[in-house]
């Protein structure tokens, strides 16, 4: 199983960045997806997740209205769309898979099974 996530970078305060994970190994419409993130010094904390269609999905307060998830299960890719960015969005962002799809978990990071490599956000003031 191989998660792979891209799409980070470089952006001003106030741009716009999207993110991208693409899932192989795994029948990617099976699992529950969330998106992570990790700040310098900071313990890693959630963002968003999505349920196996789509059809729900859940965010941290902290990014509610600013970020989407989304999912495409017929290309096994889950992305994360962030706008309007604040320089504590600053991050290595990561996502993950979650088998068992237990909603009121998917807040906590051990529920889930696999994770991706992480991608740099920087979001300069």
């Amino acid at each position: 199983v191989q998660l792979q996530a891209s799409g980070g970078g470089l952006v001003q305060a106030g741009g716009s960045l999207r993110l991208s994970c693409a899932a192989s190994g795994l029948t990617f419409s099976r699992y529950a997806v969330g998106w992570f993130r990790q700040a310098p010094g900071k313990e890693r904390e959630f963002v968003a997740c999505s349920s196996r269609t789509g059809g729900f999905t859940y965010y941290a307060d902290s990014v509610k209205g600013r970020f989407t998830i989304s999912r495409d299960n017929t290309k096994n890719t889950v992305y994360l769309q962030m706008n309007s960015l604040k320089p504590e969005d600053t991050a290595v962002y990561y996502c993950a898979a979650d088998n068992s799809v237990i909603w009121s978990e998917l807040k906590n990071q051990n529920a889930y099974d696999y994770w991706g490599q992480g991608t740099l956000v920087t979001v300069s003031s």
